[in-house]
């Protein structure tokens, strides 16, 4: 029965494990700054952003020829991006879906549909 038991437990941790590695590899794979290129919502091109490993990010969005910088906090799970900013007295929240992170390549869809797409800066 003790072994049965372990070898239950074991197939569990295997299976956990596995089932973490996409998540994992999505949240080491988006650490670094990142440039859009190319954008169907909100973000101008030109406008970068960092996110760094503890968790926390930093924008700077190019729009009219002015730089607006935001500092914030992100979170990935699996294919979700979930991003909080501090706008003046509001916090804004906001959850996209990763379609593609590669090591030199992002794009993310929000929840309008609406794509942005990021070069990993060097």
């Amino acid at each position: 029965m003790k072994a049965l038991c372990a070898a239950v437990l074991g197939v569990c941790v295997v299976v956990s494990a596995g089932a973490a590695r996409p998540d994992d590899d999505n949240a080491k794979k988006i650490i670094g700054t990142w440039e859009v290129t190319k954008s169907s919502g909100d973000l101008p091109a030109g406008t970068t952003i960092e996110f760094t490993k503890d968790g926390k990010l930093m924008a700077v969005i190019k729009a009219d020829g002015q730089e607006v910088k935001l500092d914030g906090t992100y979170k990935v799970e699996k294919d979700k991006l979930t991003v909080k900013v501090k706008l003046g007295d509001q916090t804004i929240e906001e959850t996209a879906t990763i379609k593609k992170l590669t090591d030199d390549a992002l794009e993310i869809e929000d929840k309008d549909k609406k794509v942005d797409v990021f070069k990993k800066k060097k």
